[in-house]
């Protein structure tokens, strides 16, 4: 953006002052530096006008204090007024700063005393020197004439600010002055007036100036706004307002007037939501392609099209409930009416704060308000309406207000509702969410409620507060849930997804029976067997019968009677089906048995099964046609086609009509099969058939010796040991399809993106072969079609191309100058890549000097080498830019030379290029020239050229002519061989011209710019001798650029011009991150000496040399070295667009602006010049569009930038440097908007009342915040989950039909924002997207972080298979992309009017992002991905950062299972689309889980084997032989598992974008920097907290941190985060291990133990070492002492009230055990912990002391002796407060007991058979019984502490954690001893930066220069 220098100087001074003192601005509260007070308390209701006197107060003070004090004080009295008793918050502070600031600071400055009896005619002779002073009556007219120039330049910016700045100052004269003075002599007031008329900029509007008069903005005078404006203005129809009723004097009345008096709508909002309606009628009308008229009239299209999109949702909910709209017949409703009615709409919608949740809830208050409306216009009488005033005054218009009679009693219910759920801790089920709200408006039932609200309904009815330790959940006064109940349980996902349970459990069930029968495949018996498939089937079904009924628990009184009856009549009917045709098969059998009987049961039983199968099958496989489709939908009115249809799938609002095209149910049906047939083919051939065998066998044995005291396995058929044969089989059987989905998916991504041309530009030599093909690419991609092209056919190629390039060239040298501003490349680098204007003389294409550098000296070259023209031609030939760099020397001399010599001297130049042609022609160039002397040439012409390119001076005139003389006695004496007796009389006047001294005498020097700009360019063809092939060399410049060129080849909707775009917003929410680095926090130290700054400068070196370039600093200066301000605040801005910053987010995003502002300005050049002049002077050339009126109107009507920075106004009453630094930004970026919630206490009748605003503000022309909408919230916005509530209460503000969503974590470039007009027409209909048009646009993510570490590229591979291979598959042909977060982008209408785009409910909508995706496909939303356009986006760059990230999004899919959403999708998508949907969300962390699970109960399995005497027995009987080979391959599958689900996809996509070799060098790197650890370790971390969420909940949202992660963390940090997601897994993965190695494995020797279990212990080693594998500094010795000693510090303190976890392991231990809250979590606790004790049960028998013995009594002794060592360790724990009389006792006794215990050990292995060895394998055994009695002691920690035992188990806690702890420590404290660990770690873990040069290592060792700071 442009800058005025004033502006800038206040930006240095507002936000900068701080900074030099390396910290925040003194003076906590009082005024800031350089202002008179820095901020005007919210709480003051009319602080604008105080705030606008004190500005200018502030810009007054040096000219004249005695007007500043009057203002101040007037400013004083004002807020007396307000606030006389300075109630409100900060109230006091300010008016104490305010007159200490009076009393100090300026009337100190005015001589004598003070008469303030004089004031006002201070006031007034001020006034009028003020205007004097300034030429107020010559400043518009200079102003004026400036701008009618047409000439867009810094002075014409400079001159408006002044003249806004001004006339803003005099408003605030003349209205103080009107305000103080008693009366204003006439010919001041006429001034004064006016001035203030003239005062535009003061009038607060944020994009069209609707209510103020104001020149300086042309959105204005665009038809298309001047029409809508006038469409919404007073028609006949409405009844006249009162004269009263404030209009202001700029405008007329228009139909909001109206709606904003009957229903008491707030100002601002109504404001706000006219400038929105306005726009979006503005953008349809544009796109009409109406021609343009003198009055120009609104297009009933328009207003039909935008009427229809905005009230899609009521019409379709009318149609649901079978009630009339609002209106009879919609066709006959006038155009007026349906903008009245569409003004009504937005007007709720923009009031609705909290309620814009429940967008059916909108639906009924609109279709009453209507009504309402309807009868106020048949009266003809306005009068405020009934519903929005209080009952006591209705009929006058006292207290009429929509916010407080129709939207606060439905906020206070739900507010209520969301305070009782204790914070998310409270089970879902226990309180009403929004869903639960919204869902009450799906059934008539709501008419119940009335208009006006009948509020004494039990709608209203608010839930008595939880209390804290009360464990009901209130239901007495407890109104239940609406049509669904979110209980926690895993049973959801059987619930949600049983047609996908049936199925896998059937086909299992029928690949057995195939496998059991494989050899008797087609008998009768066979047949039998497959028909139990019946029963499978209905018995299932039953289940999920049941579960139907279980889960409609709490909600049943208040679910329609309807939907419960469909409930219990399917579990009837499932009932019924079970027992009949379990019983018919039963009976089967039994006739199948007798051989006399006939089949009758049989035969009907097939029949049976027959019809309903068919029956089934046809519905699904004629459902998938939408003709069939539609026909089902007119068949509803036939009673029992609509039962049939109303049992089989149940009807909600949502959820209907969700089928595709047929041709992509194709397709996507094409991809399960194949993924189907490859699973069921490797399930039957290598995981069931295998095991027939060896199960036939284990069936039949029997008298197994049994080693243990055997309870169940007897007369079983030996039922434990074919389980632990066959249960790792079912688990990877339920898992692998997963693994198959990832492959085949993986596979046709790359297919797909192969087709869609990604990846075919991947490095500089291909950006360099295909650039001349780049214009054209362009021409056709992204720049609207041009008319009027040459229609000589001869010409047509070359002016094609040339007119391309010019039009290319723009563009591109834009680009270039991004990369410059943003230093990612040198200014060498800049010029050689800028392109030239290709709209001169010239006429051919002139290309990059990148492209033709060195080439002339080539060419020379090969000139001199060659024997014949031929030669010479075909070898220049073969490169084409060293062709195009000769004829652009040859023709670019020729016309410098022409312009520039005179009368002979161009005679000359003229015969010399006639005698080349004529050689040409000829072919004997070598004959007549020499050109083996060419360099002489070179030589001469370069010296001369090198003269030229300066400024004309005697001196350099003289040169030039001396340079000439040579030119010219070389080419005479040295170069022309031919005879010169042909021109005989041409050389003749030469000759005497040159013996005469005259001939270079006269010279025009190059002063025209295109004259002069080709002599610069000729002088660096000729100089430039290094070849450019590595320009530019910074990878990032390289990427962006190969990434652009690419994505013109793709296939791109073409795009409107500007002005007939859809419009869209961008949207960032923001709440305390960092906004933009200080000084203070760059150069601050961490504990290795390591700054950011530093740590940047050696990450980024070429980056950093680029700004010091840029900033006029030599390239080894220090940041020390910057004095000046401006270069600090350069600085900051440099390191912040390093990091995840807000700045970075910003700077990115406003290049939308100015792509717009770009294409728009040359847009309208072209159409004003026209086309015929292509190669006329200006039609392409960019210069001054940034400052051209009519270019930022036009990109500010189509774009909009909003950040919601939710705490804002807290920041800025705190005076926090997030707030300086967002007010900097808004400074730097005129059309950033900032909206955030200000909380305003205001006192109310002698209390302090709190009142909220959602409020939009800009920066003013002083650079301070300027309000432009306040409107009222009904209480705090924030009920639900922060990110979403912070979305909502902006998404008002914002404007257009599309909405992108960004994070302010995410990056965009200039070149990606000129795509953003193709990608908005993807909406369109027509562009092939299925039967609906996309309402949402996925759009590509670059992860711009995976160049700090190995683990950030990780992280950032991984997610870049995800949003461009896995998103790509999704969204076609699989048709069940989401919404997976940002950067998509929203069509806007369609979500605003169906909820917005996020979900907030508490908890459950933790992962908001992504039920926008489900709501939008449940409401029949269609979403697509794009891979030509991409966006930057931040990800975590430490191990802890990940894993707190990838357990927020894991305890988000824990939370969505539980979800109505899912279970919505789950039953309505059709089969294929539901696995699709199944596996990519909920499912792909299911199966993740059970990856996990599974070796668990492989590990489990084994150890049942090995301590029961089973395995054992068997392997003596030789049966299962087979079985190792199996267990192997179960384990490879594991290892499979985990690669796949990363690797398959990364390589393939690696090989797409970066070519075969590089994917492979690629992938081997990640290899040796241990990512299968890494990726290892993430599998532990989802399934932890996946599994946990859904069994106990806690989801939370996990603030990661954004920053750089270079610092060595902290032993204990990594306990206290891994403790329990990882170490104690691992461990118990290394016991099982230890003990099947030890009672397992007797025979079958090493190799197989290690086939078995090598991925068991790759597992558990990454879950235990992973963190300090992956710790920067983790192997240093020092470090690690330091976090030995810190570690034991802090599990040995004890904790108190008020010590967090990170301080004392009893706080943390507290922390960790937390979640388990509920009845059903504690039982579960207890039942997953009673696992532990099989290994005592096991190994006790096993141990030489009991020989053969296998009584029950052996087990029970176990437990004395496990008593025994409890009271041993009691003894030794016992409390120190308690022994401090008896001390010396104490250690006696606990002498004694440790000597009696290990004499009692000594006995008994000498006297019994107890051995050393049964000494380990006790301690084997106790280990895992005591963290089982310790794990169900937590799990009921209340029972515990009450019996008074918490003690105990927490003394107990802590020493398993202290072992736990040792174990892990001693490893990595042994590696620490070897240097070369370290320095291997640190190469691992910065691989990326060594390769790039870098200096870590330097990093790490803190070898730090910033010490001068």
């Amino acid at each position: 953006m442009s800058r005025a220098e004033s502006s800038w100087e206040r930006l240095v001074n507002a936000a900068l002052q701080r900074d030099r003192g390396g910290g925040a601005s003194a003076g906590g509260g009082g005024p800031g530096q350089g202002s008179l007070m820095e901020y005007v308390p919210s709480s003051l209701a009319n602080n604008r006008d105080i705030d606008a006197i004190l500005r200018a107060a502030d810009e007054l003070q040096d000219e004249d204090p005695s007007i500043a004090r009057i203002l101040c004080e007037h400013a004083y009295s004002l807020a007396q007024n307000l606030d006389p008793n300075s109630e409100g918050r900060g109230v006091l502070q300010f008016k104490t700063g305010l007159m200490s600031v009076v009393k100090q600071k300026l009337a100190k400055r005015e001589v004598g005393t003070i008469d303030r009896s004089q004031d006002i005619k201070r006031l007034q002779d001020f006034y009028r020197l003020y205007r004097e002073k300034n030429n107020v009556d010559t400043l518009k007219e200079d102003e004026k004439q400036l701008r009618e120039s047409g000439v867009f330049t810094k002075e014409m910016e400079r001159k408006t600010l002044r003249r806004k700045r001004v006339f803003a100052t005099l408003k605030v004269l003349g209205n103080v002055l009107e305000q103080v003075a008693k009366e204003i002599p006439d010919e001041l007031k006429h001034v004064i007036d006016s001035d203030a008329a003239m005062s535009e900029d003061t009038i607060a509007y944020n994009i069209i100036p609707l209510d103020a008069p104001v020149t300086t903005n042309a959105t204005t005078s665009f038809p298309e706004v001047q029409a809508a404006v006038a469409a919404l203005k007073y028609f006949p129809g409405l009844p006249k307002l009162p004269a009263d009723f404030p209009i202001p004097a700029t405008r007329n009345a228009d139909m909001l007037d109206f709606l904003h008096y009957i229903f008491g709508f707030q100002k601002d909002s109504v404001s706000n939501q006219r400038e929105h309606i306005v726009l979006l009628l503005a953008n349809e009308q544009s796109r009409l392609n109406i021609p343009e008229e003198r009055e120009p009239k609104l297009d009933d299209d328009a207003v039909r099209k935008v009427f229809l999109k905005s009230l899609d949702n009521y019409i379709k909910w009318c149609d649901y409930l079978c009630i009339q709209p609002a209106w009879s017949n919609l066709e006959t409703i006038s155009g007026e009416k349906r903008l009245l009615f569409l003004s009504l709409y937005f007007l709720i919608w923009g009031e609705a704060a909290n309620i814009r949740f429940l967008p059916e809830c909108l639906c009924y208050i609109f279709h009453h308000m209507v009504r309402e409306m309807d009868e106020i216009l048949r009266q003809q009488v306005a009068r405020p309406a009934e519903s929005c005033m209080p009952v006591e005054s209705r009929g006058s218009d006292d207290g009429v207000s929509f916010l407080d009679h129709v939207i606060a009693p439905l906020y206070g219910v739900v507010s209520a509702e969301a305070f009782n759920n204790d914070n998310g801790r409270a089970p879902h089920s226990a309180w009403r969410n929004y869903d639960d709200f919204n869902e009450y408006f799906w059934s008539l039932h709501s008419f119940e409620l009335g208009w006006p609200w009948r509020t004494s309904s039990s709608f209203f009815q608010k839930p008595i507060p939880r209390k804290k330790y009360d464990l009901q959940t209130g239901r007495a006064k407890h109104r239940g849930k609406t049509s669904f109940v979110e209980h926690r349980t895993f049973l959801h996902l059987y619930h949600s997804f049983h047609r996908l349970w049936i199925f896998l459990a059937m086909m299992f069930q029928a690949l057995a029976i195939i496998a059991f029968n494989k050899n008797d495949l087609y008998s009768r018996k066979t047949l039998r067997e497959i028909l139990s498939l019946g029963p499978t089937f209905v018995v299932m079904k039953f289940s999920e019968s049941v579960l139907d009924v279980i889960m409609m628990y709490g909600a049943y009184s208040t679910t329609r009677r309807l939907a419960v009856s469909r409930i219990f009549l399917r579990f009837i009917w499932f009932s019924l089906a079970s027992v009949v045709v379990s019983f018919l098969y039963v009976k089967a059998l039994q006739e199948d048995s007798n051989p006399n009987s006939n089949s009758v049961m049989f035969k009907f039983y097939v029949i049976l099964i027959a019809i309903y199968g068919g029956v089934q099958f046809f519905l699904s496989i004629l459902m998938r046609f939408p003709t069939c489709h539609n026909i089902a939908n007119k068949c509803d009115r036939w009673p029992v086609i609509r039962f049939f249809k109303w049992m089989r799938q149940e009807r909600h609002y949502v959820g209907r009509g969700m089928y595709e095209k047929t041709s992509d149910f194709i397709k996507y049906l094409l991809f399960w099969v194949v993924v189907l047939s490859a699973k069921f083919s490797f399930a039957y051939f290598l995981q069931i058939k295998p095991l027939v065998g060896p199960t036939r066998m284990i069936v039949k044995q029997d008298n197994i010796q049994y080693s243990w005291h055997d309870l169940v396995s007897r007369n079983n058929y030996n039922a434990l040991t074919v389980a632990s044969l066959w249960a790792p089989v079912v688990a990877i059987y339920l898992l692998d399809i997963h693994i198959f989905y990832t492959l085949v998916s993986a596979f046709l991504g790359f297919l797909l993106g192969a087709r869609d041309r990604l990846g075919e530009i991947r490095s500089l030599e291909a950006i360099h072969k295909q650039f001349e093909e780049f214009p054209g690419a362009f021409m056709r991609a992204l720049h609207v079609p041009i008319t009027n092209r040459t229609s000589d056919p001869s010409h047509q190629a070359a002016d094609k191309n040339k007119v391309d390039a010019a039009h290319f060239a723009p563009f591109w040298n834009q680009i270039i100058k991004c990369l410059r501003e943003e230093d990612y490349i040198t200014d060498f680098e800049m010029d050689l890549l800028l392109m030239p204007k290709n709209s001169g003389r010239l006429q051919l294409v002139q290309w990059p000097l990148f492209l033709l550098s060195s080439k002339i000296l080539l060419a020379k070259e090969i000139a001199a080498e060659s024997n014949t023209q031929e030669e010479i031609i075909e070898r220049i030939e073969r490169d084409d830019y060293m062709k195009y760099a000769v004829e652009e020397v040859y023709h670019t001399l020729k016309l410098v030379l022409m312009e520039t010599l005179e009368a002979e001297g161009r005679m000359w130049v003229e015969r010399i290029y006639e005698d080349i042609q004529a050689s040409i022609k000829d072919r004997k160039i070598h004959h007549d020239f020499q050109l083996n002397k060419l360099s002489l040439v070179i030589t001469r012409v370069t010296a001369l050229l090198g003269i030229l390119k300066e400024n004309e001076t005697p001196e350099h005139a003289k040169g030039a002519i001396k340079a000439l003389q040579d030119l010219y006695d070389v080419m005479r004496l040295d170069i022309l061989t031919f005879n010169m007796r042909g021109q005989y009389e041409t050389w003749n006047i030469l000759t005497q011209a040159w013996n005469e001294g005259r001939l270079f005498t006269k010279l025009k020097w190059p002063k025209d710019p295109e004259l002069k700009a080709l002599v610069k360019r000729l002088y660096s063809l000729f100089t430039i001798k290094d070849s450019a092939a590595h320009v530019p060399r910074n990878l990032e410049a390289r990427r962006r650029l190969q990434f652009f060129t690419n994505s013109l080849f793709m296939d791109v909707p073409p795009p409107k011009s500007v002005d007939k775009m859809l419009s869209f917003s961008v949207f960032t929410p923001y709440y305390s991150e960092v906004v933009l680095y200080s000084m203070a926090e760059l150069t601050k130290r961490n504990e290795d000496g390591i700054s950011i700054l530093f740590y940047l400068q050696k990450i980024y070196p070429d980056e950093w040399k680029n700004f010091l370039a840029r900033i006029g600093q030599d390239e080894n200066a220090l940041e020390g070295d910057l004095r000046n301000e401006r270069d600090i605040l350069e600085l900051r801005f440099w390191a912040s667009y390093r990091g995840q910053t807000l700045a970075r987010t910003v700077r990115g995003m406003m290049y939308y602006r100015k792509a717009l502002m770009l294409q728009s300005y040359l847009e309208r050049k072209a159409g004003r010049d026209g086309e015929s002049t292509p190669f006329g002077n200006d039609a392409t050339d960019s210069e001054g569009f940034e400052l051209s009126p009519e270019a930022r109107a036009q990109a500010d009507l189509k774009f909009t930038y909003v950040v919601t920075c939710q705490i804002y106004g807290r920041q800025k009453e705190d005076q926090k440097p997030e707030a300086a630094d967002i007010a900097l930004l808004m400074q730097r970026n005129e059309a950033l908007r900032i909206a955030y919630i200000d909380v305003v206490d205001t006192p109310k009748e002698g209390k302090s009342h709190t009142e909220y605003y959602s409020k939009l503000v800009k920066a003013d022309i002083s650079g301070k915040d300027k309000e432009i909408y306040s409107i009222r919230l009904p209480g705090d916005p924030k009920l639900g989950e922060g990110k979403p509530e912070n979305q909502n209460h902006a998404i008002v503000f914002t404007r257009g039909n599309a909405v992108q969503t960004i994070d302010m974590n995410q990056d965009n470039y200039f070149e990606e924002a000129l795509k953003m007009r193709n990608l908005l027409e993807e909406f369109d209909p027509n562009r092939g997207h299925g039967i609906r048009p996309p309402t949402i646009l996925g759009v590509r993510e670059h992860v711009f972080t995976g160049s700090v570490s190995s683990l950030a590229s990780f992280m950032s591979n991984q997610e870049t298979s995800f949003v461009t291979l896995g998103q790509r598959v999704l969204a076609k042909p699989l048709k069940i992309r989401m919404h997976y977060g940002h950067p998509d982008v929203f069509d806007r209408v369609f979500h605003i009017t169906r909820g917005g785009i996020s979900k907030a409910s508490r908890v459950i909508n933790i992962s908001e992002d992504i039920f926008a995706g489900f709501n939008s496909t449940l409401r029949q939303g269609n979403i697509t991905h794009h891979e030509y356009i991409q966006v930057g986006k931040g990800r975590d760059v430490g191990l802890n950062q990940i894993a707190l990230f990838e357990g927020k999004v894991a305890g988000g899919n824990g939370e969505q299972v539980l979800s109505r959403d899912v279970y919505r999708l789950g039953q309505l998508l059709d089969f294929f689309r539901m696995m699709s949907f199944y596996f990519t969300t909920v499912g792909f962390y299911f199966c993740t889980m059970l990856t996990v699970l599974t070796v668990y109960i492989f590990l489990y399995g084994r150890l049942y084997l090995a301590l029961s005497g089973v395995g054992a027995t068997i392997r003596e009987r030789a049966i299962l032989l087979d079985d190792t080979a199996l267990s192997a391959a179960l384990n490879a599958q594991f290892l499979f598992q985990i690669g796949v689900f990363t690797a398959v996809p990364m390589i393939l996509g690696f090989i797409l974008e970066q070519g075969f070799l590089q994917a492979i060098v690629s992938f081997t790197t990640m290899q040796f920097q241990l990512c299968t650890i890494f990726f290892t370790f993430s599998l532990g971390t989802r399934t932890h907290y996946f599994g946990r969420t859904i069994l106990h909940g806690g989801a939370r949202y996990q603030a990661t941190g954004r920053g750089f992660v270079v610092k060595h963390i902290k032993f204990s940090e990594n306990y206290r985060l891994y403790s329990r997601s990882h170490f104690i897994k691992a461990m118990e993965v290394i016991l099982l291990l230890v003990v099947y190695l030890s009672y397992g494995n007797d025979e079958a020797g090493a190799v197989s133990y290690i086939l078995l279990t090598v991925s068991s212990w790759f597992l558990a080693v990454s879950w235990l070492f992973a963190p300090y594998l992956f710790n920067p500094a983790g192997f240093e010795w020092q470090k690690v002492v330091e976090d030995f000693k810190e570690w034991t510090n802090w599990l040995f303190y004890r904790g108190g009230i008020g010590v967090k976890g990170a301080e004392s392991w009893e706080a943390w231990w507290e922390e960790e055990i937390s979640h388990i809250r509920t009845l059903s979590g504690r039982i579960v606790e207890t039942i997953l912990s009673l696992r532990f004790f099989i290994f005592q049960y096991g190994i006790v028998y096993k141990l030489n002391l009991q020989g053969s013995d296998t009584s029950i009594a052996v087990y029970g002794w176990s437990w004395a002796a496990f008593a025994m060592l409890i009271v041993l360790f009691k003894v030794f724990t016992f409390s120190q407060k308690v022994s401090v009389n008896f001390q010396l006792v104490l250690r006696f006794v606990q002498g004694v007991s440790l000597l009696v215990a290990l004499a009692g050990i000594v006995v008994a292995i000498v006297l019994t058979n107890l051995s050393v060895t049964d000494i380990f394998a006790s301690i084997l055994a106790f280990i895992p019984t005591g963290w089982g009695i310790l794990s169900i002691a937590c799990a009921w920690k209340p029972v515990i502490k009450r019996l008074g035992m918490w003690k105990s188990v927490r003394s107990l806690a802590r020493l398993f954690d202290a072992g736990m702890g040792m174990l892990i420590f001693l490893p990595v404290a042994l590696c620490s001893w070897f240097p070369f660990v370290s320095t291997f770690q640190t190469r691992m873990m910065f691989n990326q930066a060594f390769s790039r040069g870098l200096e870590i290592s330097l990093i790490l060792a803190g070898n730090n220069p910033n010490s001068g700071l």
